[in-house]
């Protein structure tokens, strides 16, 4: 089925009121029950640990890509060419792992904003095939102040 030229349209109108500022990046999250630091050092510089550690009794990384990612399509897009690319041994780490979850990170906007983003079926047919879910975190709001009910 192709798609309506509305859409591109309806594309550019959302991404034009929403706040940008609002991505702040996609962690890809593993949890595995062997030790998953050989996979994350396969990776190199392109993708940075913040987080390395037991989570319930399973060894657990967090990492981000390096950069400030565009958007969460691109991001997913990026994490997805650095999984398929890794060496045989880390690829099989990989696909031993419990739970691959690419984890949309979102700071809600302020009262009266939005915050849209596409995500392509490119990038969803991606993480379907090196078989990693997506997520979505919604932070509060920067700056927020307590509205008083009357």
């Amino acid at each position: 089925m192709g798609e309506s030229s509305a859409k591109p349209e309806i594309d550019r109108y959302l991404l034009a009121i929403s706040s940008p500022e609002s991505f702040l990046n996609v962690d890809l999250e593993i949890f595995s029950r062997s030790p998953i630091e050989p996979l994350v050092a396969a990776f190199g510089r392109k993708v940075q640990a913040l987080y390395m550690g037991l989570e319930f009794g399973l060894h657990k990384a967090v990492l981000e890509t390096t950069g400030r990612p565009k958007s969460p399509d691109l991001c997913i897009l990026r994490f997805c060419r650095l999984i398929q690319s890794l060496p045989a041994r880390e690829q099989t780490l990989w696909n031993s792992a419990k739970a691959r979850t690419f984890d949309i990170g979102v700071q809600a906007p302020m009262r009266g904003r939005l915050y849209w983003s596409l995500i392509s079926a490119k990038a969803v047919r991606a993480a379907a095939e090196v078989n990693a879910r997506i997520a979505m975190s919604v932070y509060n709001p920067k700056n927020s102040k307590r509205i008083r009910v009357r």
